[in-house]
Protein backbone atom coordinates (compact mmCIF):
# COMPACT_ATOMS: atom_id res chain seq x y z
CA UNK A 1 0.00 0.00 0.00
CA UNK A 2 1.31 3.48 -0.86
CA UNK A 3 2.05 5.81 2.06
CA UNK A 4 0.15 9.08 1.74
CA UNK A 5 1.87 12.17 3.09
CA UNK A 6 0.33 15.50 3.84
CA UNK A 7 0.74 18.38 1.38
CA UNK A 8 -1.32 21.44 0.48
CA UNK A 9 -2.64 20.28 -2.89
CA UNK A 10 -4.18 23.71 -3.50
CA UNK A 11 -0.84 25.51 -3.22
CA UNK A 12 -0.44 26.25 -6.94
CA UNK A 13 -4.09 27.22 -7.43
CA UNK A 14 -3.94 30.68 -5.83
CA UNK A 15 -1.36 33.41 -6.35
CA UNK A 16 0.54 34.49 -3.24
CA UNK A 17 4.10 35.84 -2.83
CA UNK A 18 5.18 32.38 -1.63
CA UNK A 19 3.49 30.58 -4.50
CA UNK A 20 5.05 32.96 -7.06
CA UNK A 21 8.52 32.53 -5.57
CA UNK A 22 8.32 28.74 -5.51
CA UNK A 23 6.87 28.69 -9.03
CA UNK A 24 9.86 30.77 -10.15
CA UNK A 25 12.27 28.45 -8.37
CA UNK A 26 10.53 25.41 -9.84
CA UNK A 27 10.82 26.95 -13.32
CA UNK A 28 14.58 27.01 -12.78
CA UNK A 29 15.34 23.93 -10.70
CA UNK A 30 12.23 21.76 -10.73
CA UNK A 31 10.83 18.99 -12.86
CA UNK A 32 7.79 16.75 -13.25
CA UNK A 33 8.04 13.00 -13.70
CA UNK A 34 5.52 10.22 -14.32
CA UNK A 35 6.41 6.70 -13.21
CA UNK A 36 5.53 3.42 -14.91
CA UNK A 37 2.28 3.19 -12.96
CA UNK A 38 1.18 6.62 -14.14
CA UNK A 39 1.77 8.41 -10.84
CA UNK A 40 2.86 12.05 -11.17
CA UNK A 41 5.55 13.70 -9.07
CA UNK A 42 6.97 17.21 -8.92
CA UNK A 43 10.46 17.69 -7.54
CA UNK A 44 12.93 20.41 -6.67
CA UNK A 45 16.60 19.54 -6.30
CA UNK A 46 19.00 22.20 -4.99
CA UNK A 47 22.24 22.66 -3.06
CA UNK A 48 20.78 24.97 -0.40
CA UNK A 49 19.57 22.96 2.57
CA UNK A 50 17.85 25.79 4.45
CA UNK A 51 15.87 26.90 1.42
CA UNK A 52 14.57 23.44 0.53
CA UNK A 53 13.15 23.10 4.06
CA UNK A 54 11.49 26.52 3.78
CA UNK A 55 9.91 25.47 0.48
CA UNK A 56 8.67 22.23 2.04
CA UNK A 57 7.09 24.20 4.90
CA UNK A 58 5.40 26.63 2.50
CA UNK A 59 3.69 23.83 0.55
CA UNK A 60 2.63 22.15 3.79
CA UNK A 61 4.46 18.93 3.00
CA UNK A 62 5.46 16.14 5.39
CA UNK A 63 7.78 14.58 2.82
CA UNK A 64 11.32 13.62 3.69
CA UNK A 65 14.08 15.71 2.13
CA UNK A 66 16.37 13.49 0.08
CA UNK A 67 20.13 13.95 0.27
CA UNK A 68 22.97 13.09 -2.07
CA UNK A 69 26.57 13.68 -1.07
CA UNK A 70 28.56 15.73 -3.54
CA UNK A 71 31.69 14.10 -4.93
CA UNK A 72 34.83 15.97 -5.93
CA UNK A 73 33.94 19.58 -6.76
CA UNK A 74 30.22 18.86 -6.77
CA UNK A 75 28.10 20.23 -3.94
CA UNK A 76 25.72 18.23 -1.76
CA UNK A 77 22.20 18.03 -3.20
CA UNK A 78 18.85 18.16 -1.40
CA UNK A 79 15.61 17.06 -3.03
CA UNK A 80 11.95 17.53 -2.25
CA UNK A 81 9.73 15.13 -4.22
CA UNK A 82 5.95 15.28 -3.92
CA UNK A 83 3.57 12.80 -5.51
CA UNK A 84 0.38 14.62 -6.47
CA UNK A 85 -1.45 14.37 -9.78
CA UNK A 86 -3.50 17.43 -8.84
CA UNK A 87 -0.47 19.64 -8.14
CA UNK A 88 1.25 18.48 -11.33
CA UNK A 89 -1.90 19.32 -13.29
CA UNK A 90 -1.90 22.80 -11.73
CA UNK A 91 1.73 23.24 -12.77
CA UNK A 92 0.81 22.07 -16.28
CA UNK A 93 -1.94 24.69 -16.43
CA UNK A 94 0.61 27.32 -15.46
CA UNK A 95 2.76 26.23 -18.41
CA UNK A 96 5.26 24.05 -16.56
CA UNK A 97 5.20 20.57 -18.03
CA UNK A 98 7.37 17.49 -17.98
CA UNK A 99 10.52 17.79 -20.13
CA UNK A 100 10.35 21.58 -19.82
CA UNK A 101 14.12 22.17 -20.11
CA UNK A 102 14.18 23.42 -23.70
CA UNK A 103 10.45 24.19 -23.93
CA UNK A 104 10.13 26.41 -20.87
CA UNK A 105 7.74 29.31 -21.32
CA UNK A 106 7.19 32.26 -19.02
CA UNK A 107 4.00 31.74 -16.96
CA UNK A 108 1.39 34.49 -16.93
CA UNK A 109 2.25 35.85 -13.52
CA UNK A 110 0.13 38.70 -12.11
CA UNK A 111 2.13 41.94 -12.03
CA UNK A 112 1.78 42.12 -8.24
CA UNK A 113 3.64 38.82 -7.79
CA UNK A 114 6.14 39.08 -10.63
CA UNK A 115 8.99 40.33 -8.37
CA UNK A 116 8.58 37.19 -6.25
CA UNK A 117 8.59 34.97 -9.35
CA UNK A 118 11.72 36.66 -10.70
CA UNK A 119 13.47 36.32 -7.31
CA UNK A 120 12.59 32.63 -7.23
CA UNK A 121 13.94 32.02 -10.72
CA UNK A 122 17.03 34.10 -9.92
CA UNK A 123 17.72 32.02 -6.81
CA UNK A 124 17.40 28.88 -8.89
CA UNK A 125 19.18 29.80 -12.14
CA UNK A 126 20.60 33.27 -11.62
CA UNK A 127 23.98 34.67 -10.68
CA UNK A 128 25.37 37.93 -9.37
CA UNK A 129 29.05 38.83 -9.24
CA UNK A 130 31.26 41.84 -8.60
CA UNK A 131 34.57 42.62 -10.25
CA UNK A 132 36.77 45.28 -11.80
CA UNK A 133 36.78 46.57 -15.36
CA UNK A 134 39.85 48.20 -16.91
CA UNK A 135 42.21 46.71 -14.32
CA UNK A 136 45.18 48.32 -16.06
CA UNK A 137 43.92 51.80 -15.23
CA UNK A 138 44.99 53.73 -12.16
CA UNK A 139 41.39 53.57 -10.90
CA UNK A 140 39.67 50.42 -12.22
CA UNK A 141 35.87 50.47 -12.36
CA UNK A 142 34.09 48.31 -9.79
CA UNK A 143 31.03 46.78 -11.45
CA UNK A 144 28.24 44.35 -10.62
CA UNK A 145 26.54 42.04 -13.10
CA UNK A 146 23.54 39.72 -12.95
CA UNK A 147 22.55 36.88 -15.25
CA UNK A 148 19.63 34.49 -15.70
CA UNK A 149 20.37 31.14 -17.33
CA UNK A 150 18.03 28.85 -19.29
CA UNK A 151 18.06 26.36 -22.15
CA UNK A 152 15.01 28.19 -23.53
CA UNK A 153 15.80 31.38 -25.41
CA UNK A 154 12.06 32.10 -25.64
CA UNK A 155 11.78 32.12 -21.85
CA UNK A 156 14.67 34.56 -21.49
CA UNK A 157 13.35 36.77 -24.29
CA UNK A 158 9.94 37.03 -22.60
CA UNK A 159 11.59 37.59 -19.21
CA UNK A 160 13.67 40.44 -20.63
CA UNK A 161 10.56 42.01 -22.15
CA UNK A 162 8.71 41.89 -18.83
CA UNK A 163 11.69 43.32 -16.94
CA UNK A 164 11.96 46.11 -19.50
CA UNK A 165 8.30 46.91 -18.81
CA UNK A 166 9.03 47.46 -15.10
CA UNK A 167 11.98 49.79 -15.61
CA UNK A 168 15.04 47.79 -16.57
CA UNK A 169 16.52 48.54 -19.98
CA UNK A 170 18.42 46.38 -22.43
CA UNK A 171 19.68 43.03 -21.30
CA UNK A 172 21.90 40.87 -23.51
CA UNK A 173 20.97 37.31 -24.44
CA UNK A 174 23.89 35.11 -25.47
CA UNK A 175 23.75 31.44 -26.42
CA UNK A 176 26.54 29.37 -24.93
CA UNK A 177 28.31 26.51 -26.72
CA UNK A 178 26.93 24.17 -24.03
CA UNK A 179 23.45 24.80 -25.49
CA UNK A 180 22.15 27.11 -22.81
CA UNK A 181 21.42 30.83 -22.97
CA UNK A 182 22.18 33.68 -20.61
CA UNK A 183 20.33 36.96 -20.08
CA UNK A 184 22.68 39.45 -18.44
CA UNK A 185 22.43 42.99 -17.09
CA UNK A 186 25.22 45.42 -16.31
CA UNK A 187 25.62 47.61 -13.23
CA UNK A 188 22.85 50.21 -13.66
CA UNK A 189 20.14 47.68 -14.40
CA UNK A 190 21.49 45.14 -11.93
CA UNK A 191 20.89 47.68 -9.15
CA UNK A 192 17.36 48.25 -10.47
CA UNK A 193 16.84 44.48 -10.48
CA UNK A 194 18.05 44.27 -6.88
CA UNK A 195 15.43 46.78 -5.75
CA UNK A 196 12.73 45.16 -7.86
CA UNK A 197 13.27 41.64 -6.52
CA UNK A 198 13.75 42.49 -2.84
CA UNK A 199 11.82 45.69 -2.07
CA UNK A 200 8.66 43.81 -1.11
CA UNK A 201 10.32 41.60 1.53
CA UNK A 202 12.03 42.18 4.87
CA UNK A 203 15.66 41.17 4.44
CA UNK A 204 16.13 41.24 8.20
CA UNK A 205 13.84 38.24 8.51
CA UNK A 206 14.42 34.68 7.36
CA UNK A 207 12.22 34.60 4.26
CA UNK A 208 12.19 33.02 0.82
CA UNK A 209 15.47 34.24 -0.63
CA UNK A 210 19.09 33.17 -0.74
CA UNK A 211 20.99 35.33 1.73
CA UNK A 212 24.34 34.68 0.04
CA UNK A 213 23.07 36.34 -3.15
CA UNK A 214 21.58 39.27 -1.26
CA UNK A 215 24.93 39.74 0.49
CA UNK A 216 26.69 40.30 -2.86
CA UNK A 217 24.25 43.09 -3.76
CA UNK A 218 24.49 44.67 -0.32
CA UNK A 219 28.28 44.70 -0.26
CA UNK A 220 28.38 46.43 -3.63
CA UNK A 221 25.77 49.03 -2.60
CA UNK A 222 27.82 49.87 0.51
CA UNK A 223 30.87 50.60 -1.65
CA UNK A 224 28.80 53.18 -3.54
CA UNK A 225 27.34 54.88 -0.47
Amino acid sequence: MPIYKKVNKDFFKKWTPEMAYILGFFSADGYITVNKRGASFWSIQITDKDLIYKIRDCVGAEHKIGFRKGLGNNKDLYRLQVGSFEMCEDLNKLGLKANKTKNLSLPKVPKKYFPDFVRGYFDGDGNVWVGFLHKNRQRPDLVIFTAFTSCSVDFLTDLREKLNEVGLSGGSIIKNKANYCRLSFSTKNTLKLFKYMYNSIDLEKDGLFLRRKVAVFERFVKTRA
